[in-house]
């Protein structure tokens, strides 16, 4: 077998300069309204690399704008084509101008203008299938793993989360990070109670610094809402070394130094490893937090650029996500042999005994090359390709420096 520096593939080269393992054609609807014109132009077009997202709010959300644009921006994405009804507040012509202006394909079209339901659908699909056809002339890169960004969360978590499905990621984390790639991780609720863990690996003090600001404000929240309570599900117990002491979530950061805090639909600006807060800021966490479900967590992590996302659950899961690929992960043998269908990475054999973490943790490494280079996840094969963009209040500042506070 390739050591894990010498696996590669072809990417697609982006005029930004970044590079991107899929060469899509995203269909963005900017309210509820225009939500069926587009759905059935992706439906009509039933192409592996036509896919739909979009905010179905009819009035001003920063949050959603960010989110939108940032998916326009993603490496995988070569081409856009934003359908609105006419009257929202999200244009278009909005989207379609940065996607020009980011050296992507574009078209706009207003419902209202362009005679009704039927008419724009087909004035939209003739578009993407010009656009597919004018993708295939995107110029290819050479990527390795060093190229990519992965973000990771967890959801439906049993005991074997954290023992094995997080263990394993985290592993395979450190490894990334050692290769010159980018770690994303999150759910910052999950790390309370291992607040000096969290923070002394920040890689300087004003991360540090960044990483308590973040901690504290989600337990202030706790504290507020006196529901907090760790599952079973959240603890990494049984391990050996310093470093994997941690719980749930936070085991799946690995051991390296955190680089920074980044925000939803910020990019990190330097390789490494990352904790992103996609929690709303701290006036908007009176009315609720992030994540209410799996594919909101999914899509921030995207967001910031990430390539491809895992999605550790004990229990099962069949939520796939759009923009990049999901890799599903359990630390449950038997999950993965009752959900095969779903089901993508068995890090079982950790808890037997049959694998180290090391061994597995390269064997996840071989996987995400694989699906890098085309093979598709499960979940893509499928057809899962599920998002939530919610209403959400999150100032994109990174905390201010302890001088500052």
């Amino acid at each position: 077998m390739k050591r894990l520096e010498e696996l590669s593939w072809m990417g697609y080269q982006r005029k930004d300069g970044r590079l991107g393992i899929r060469n899509r054609v995203l269909v963005i609807y900017t309210v509820k309204c225009a939500e069926f014109v587009a759905q059935k132009i992706v439906e009509r077009a039933d192409h592996l690399d036509v896919e739909l997202i979009g905010f179905p709010g009819c009035t001003d959300n920063q949050y959603a704008v960010n989110m939108l644009i940032s998916m326009i921006r993603h490496p995988n994405i070569g081409a856009v084509l934003a359908v609105g009804l006419g009257c929202e507040y999200i244009q278009p012509e909005w989207l379609a101008d940065i996607a020009t202006k980011e050296g992507k394909l574009s078209h706009w079209m207003f419902i209202q203008k362009e005679g009704g339901t039927q008419s724009t659908i087909e004035k939209g699909l003739d578009w993407v299938e010009w656009a597919l056809k004018q993708l295939q002339d995107t110029p290819r890169a050479e990527m390795r793993l060093k190229d990519l960004v992965i973000g990771a969360e967890c959801g439906g978590s049993d005991y074997t989360s954290g023992l094995a499905g997080n263990a394993v990621v985290g592993r395979f984390y450190d490894k990334l990070v050692d290769l010159g790639g980018t770690a994303i991780f999150e759910e910052i609720v999950e790390a309370i109670g291992l607040r000096d863990m969290l923070v002394n690996r920040g890689e300087t003090e004003e991360v540090r610094q960044q990483l308590s600001y973040t901690y504290d404000k989600m337990l202030d929240y706790c504290k507020s809402v006196r529901q907090y309570s760790i599952s079973p599900g959240n603890f990494a117990g049984g391990l050996t070394t310093i470093e994997e002491k941690s719980m749930g979530a936070l085991v799946k950061s690995g051991s390296r130094s955190i680089q920074g805090v980044t925000k939803v639909a910020v990019p990190p600006t330097k390789p490494g490893l990352w904790l992103l807060d996609s929690t709303p800021d701290p006036y908007w966490m009176q009315f609720g937090i992030t994540n209410p479900n799996d594919n909101e967590g999914l899509m921030d992590l995207i967001s910031c650029g990430a390539h491809i996302v895992f999605l550790v659950t004990g229990r099962g899961s069949v939520v796939g996500s759009a923009v990049s690929p999901c890799i599903k992960i359990t630390g449950n043998h038997a999950t993965f042999e009752r959900m095969s269908e779903d089901m993508e990475f068995d890090a079982s054999p950790i808890l037997t005994g049959e694998k180290s973490r090391d061994a597995m943790a390269e064997a996840l490494a071989v996987h995400v090359a694989e699906i890098a280079s085309g093979v598709l996840s499960k979940s893509e094969a499928m057809g899962h390709k599920e998002f939530y963009i919610p209403y959400k209040y999150q100032d994109k500042n990174i905390p201010p420096k302890a001088c500052e506070q």
